[in-house]
């Protein structure tokens, strides 16, 4: 295997789909993984078909522990050099102030943001240590870097991912392993639908009045992160629409 091998989660829709094909494009082949297998295999055939790149589908919940080490553990000698993480899986569930907040939305929000994120790097490090180069993108969000009304627990985990990155950074860059975070505002994707548990109406008008990015934005700016010279590292990005100049201000037409 001459190419450099991706693990992108959550890479079955949005922007780790975005950020899969667009790696293939240059030249990566692909760990692909994340919960709807299918999705995954779709996306697997169109890097194929289009970019010859070659691709290990993985069916993975990143808040499992126990499967997430044993599926790294059992990579195949030929898909254990992982040249670049992409830590993409992620969520928001629900939309209310905190004292009417859902414990099961914040257990998922914290299980898959934060212990997701923990415990696919913490399996994919040593990998990366060994080979003594690598490179971790984790993507987290306007909501890390500011708060909004009703976004308390959405964006104390994603300001635990600022906190991580920079925590990450710290301590593996004498490895040396590159460490980027790009932090996005308001990207359509199945973002607000799985926010509003599928209720596609309240999601469609998340995205009403302006122009949102679009999940290949932010794969562009994480590509841009990924393809600099080995002594330069971009520590983090924040992208967001021309119409959102802050996390809670959005200028519909």
């Amino acid at each position: 295997m001459t190419r450099k091998i991706a693990w992108v989660t959550g890479a079955g829709s949005g922007i780790g789909k975005a950020c899969a094909l667009l790696l293939a494009k240059n030249g990566f082949n692909l760990i692909l993984s994340g919960r709807r297998r299918h999705m995954l295999e779709q996306v697997m055939a169109q890097a194929k078909a289009e970019y010859d790149a070659d691709s290990l589908v993985l069916e993975l919940d990143v808040r499992n522990r126990e499967q997430v080490l044993k599926v790294t553990s059992e990579l195949d000698s030929a898909w254990r050099k992982i040249d670049v993480l992409i830590n993409n899986a992620g969520l928001a569930m629900g939309l209310s102030s905190f004292e009417n907040g859902d414990l099961d939305h914040w257990d998922i929000m914290i299980d898959t943001n934060i212990k997701g994120l923990l415990y696919v790097s913490r399996a994919v490090v040593p990998l990366m240590i060994e080979a003594g180069t690598g490179h971790i993108v984790n993507v987290g969000s306007i909501a890390g870097k500011e708060i909004y009304a009703n976004g308390n627990v959405y964006c104390a985990t994603k300001h635990a991912v600022d906190a991580l990155s920079r925590s990450m950074r710290l301590d593996l860059s004498k490895f040396p392993v590159k460490v980027s975070a790009v932090h996005p505002g308001a990207v359509e994707t199945e973002f607000s639908i799985v926010r509003f548990e599928g209720d596609k109406e309240k999601a469609r008008k998340v995205y009403e009045g302006f122009e949102n990015l679009v999940a290949e934005d932010v794969a562009e700016a994480i590509w841009f992160m990924i393809s600099r010279p080995p002594h330069v590292n971009i520590n983090e990005l924040t992208i967001m629409p021309t119409a959102q100049p802050m996390a809670g201000v959005i200028h519909r037409k």
